[in-house]
């Protein structure tokens, strides 16, 4: 056989396993973004307010973030293909229930059922990867990985706010059912556990190796505390509630209890060691940034054109398309590269990209057309692919195949979690510079500015030539002049949140000299 189609375990093709893997994962990662849009009309449908809808969302990367600190361990004990098998049984059956939820509190159950079973779904999918794949393959291999976890939060808007608008919200958890089956059925058909995982497992069994539970219920209080903080902490008012301060205890009484447990635990459930190797360390606080830029823009840029510009929940989602599209594109031609170029250089060029692409945005304003929007998303999906896939690949860099799935699992707790803190970091300078420029412009806002008595006369004039009369005019101009004060604190506001993302970019480029300098893959052989 060539290098391009060499047998992985069980004798299929390696790139049958990349695609039937990539599909499970596309399909896990769309739940994170798929349901932000339909909040609203699941709100409505199920009567209650928008702060309680929110805790769809929140409830989903909870449990996902659970499920990730185990991973490792029960992909070990019980292998790979059954852990794989099940996490996808139980996230394509979870999915049809939400669709067929009849309460919040009946959707918050299987959203949670959903996020336990999708949490393993991403690292198993990365580390059969890593182990189906020579070393000068893994960047292609990636690259295809890439496009599920780049693209399908990038597109989740688009189909759930098409979804939601046309058919019903659903259908954003209905559309998994045909998915999962048909990636559970593949998977079952072509994945097989390498002799490695096959002989590991055995001596787990023999020497009585046990679940690190403590470890696991710390990580897991932590993580999720976190998780609950960072994604309602704003609509909470922080530190103003008592739900923010407790779950915020909490996470510090368990991550103060975590890091010791851990770090003299022979077999811990989270092997926190290996952020303290260069590389790997390196890797996991760029995919932090990396997570925090994929989520914080794929939600926000929907949620200006909505708020400010009118945009259907369909044509804000599709704000979106062309910059998925080249991400596609891009993924493979940075795969390509990945085989010829340091990872640190594509990481520091992918970072300077979307940075651009951001800085760009600051030049929003209440003309801003559709192109001005789609073509920021391009500039984005441009550069991540570059970070994405090098970071990925970078991390498998010195690690052992044993321990690749515990590198799986804290890379995809650090894409977790930077999306989250991101989103935080961005929903928290929105809120603030809105109440910063809500004090500066309202000081020109005064019948003593000239500007302001100018801009008042011709108003009264333009309402009063509409058959406004008199006291209606005036009243019709103070709405306008308020309304229109209103936008330029949201549009400032959203500027500065642009200059925060574009800060958090170029962070990624001092951590990617920390980076060996040896290939992501491998010099690709001739001819690939």
């Amino acid at each position: 056989m060539s290098a391009d189609t060499e047998a992985a375990t069980g004798g299929h093709n390696p790139w049958i396993i990349a695609v039937v893997v990539a599909l499970a994962t596309f399909m896990e990662v769309l739940d994170t973004t798929i349901a932000n849009v339909a909040l609203r009309y699941i709100s409505g449908g199920l009567a209650v307010g928008p702060d309680e809808a929110a805790w769809v969302v929140t409830s989903y990367l909870v449990a996902n973030a659970v499920t990730l600190t185990a991973s490792s361990f029960l992909a070990k004990r019980y292998g790979r293909k059954a852990f794989f098998l099940w996490s996808v049984a139980l996230f394509t059956l979870s999915s049809i229930l939400c669709g067929f939820a009849w309460s919040l509190e009946s959707l918050l159950f299987f959203r949670v059922l959903q996020g336990l079973g999708g949490g393993g779904m991403a690292p198993l999918a990365q580390s059969i990867l890593a182990d189906s794949f020579p070393p000068e393959k893994r960047g292609q291999a990636f690259a295809l990985y890439g496009v599920a976890i780049v693209v399908a939060p990038a597109i989740g808007p688009t189909i759930g706010g098409w979804l939601s608008d046309n058919a019903s919200w659903h259908w954003c958890f209905l559309i998994n059912g045909p998915i999962g089956v048909m990636a559970l059925a593949l998977m079952y058909w072509v994945i097989q556990d390498p002799p490695q995982a096959v002989a590991e497992r055995k001596r787990l069994r023999e020497q009585g190796v046990r679940f690190d539970i403590v470890g696991f219920l710390l990580v897991a209080t932590f993580l999720g505390a976190l998780e609950v903080v960072l994604d309602e902490g704003q609509r909470k008012d922080w530190f103003g509630s008592n739900l923010i301060i407790v779950f915020t205890i909490i996470a510090g009484l368990a991550f103060a209890a975590m890091i010791p447990w851990l770090l003299t635990r022979k077999n811990p459930v989270v092997d926190l060691r290996l952020i303290g190797q260069r590389q790997f360390g390196a890797c996991f606080l760029v995919m932090l940034a990396t997570g925090a830029i994929l989520i914080s823009t794929t939600q926000f840029l929907p949620q200006l054109t909505q708020e400010l510009y009118g945009y259907t929940a369909t044509l804000s989602g599709l704000v979106l398309g062309p910059g998925g599209a080249v991400t596609v594109v891009m993924m493979f031609v940075a795969g390509r590269l990945s085989g010829f170029v340091a990872p640190k250089w594509l990481i520091a060029t992918g970072a300077t990209i979307i940075a651009v692409g951001m800085l760009d945005l600051t030049r929003l304003n209440g003309e801003s057309s559709f192109s001005f929007f789609m073509w920021s998303r391009i500039y984005i999906g441009i550069g991540l692919p570059m970070i994405f896939l090098s970071i990925t690949a970078a991390s498998y860099q010195g690690i052992a195949k044993d321990r690749t799935d515990q590198a799986s699992a804290l890379i995809n707790v650090a894409r977790n979690v930077g999306g989250s803190v991101g989103v935080c970091i961005a929903q928290n300078t929105l809120a603030y510079r809105q109440q910063f420029h809500q004090s500066r412009l309202g000081e020109h806002v005064s019948s003593v500015e000239p500007a302001y008595q100018e801009t008042m006369r011709q108003a009264t004039a333009y309402f009063s030539q509409r058959g406004f009369a008199g006291p209606d005019a005036e009243r019709q101009a103070l709405a306008w002049i308020a309304q229109q004060v209103q936008t330029q604190v949201a549009l400032w506001a959203y500027i500065d949140v642009f200059k925060v993302l574009a800060i958090m970019a170029m962070t990624a480029v001092p951590l990617a000299l920390l980076l060996k300098s040896a290939k992501s893959g491998g010099q690709a052989p001739a001819g690939h």
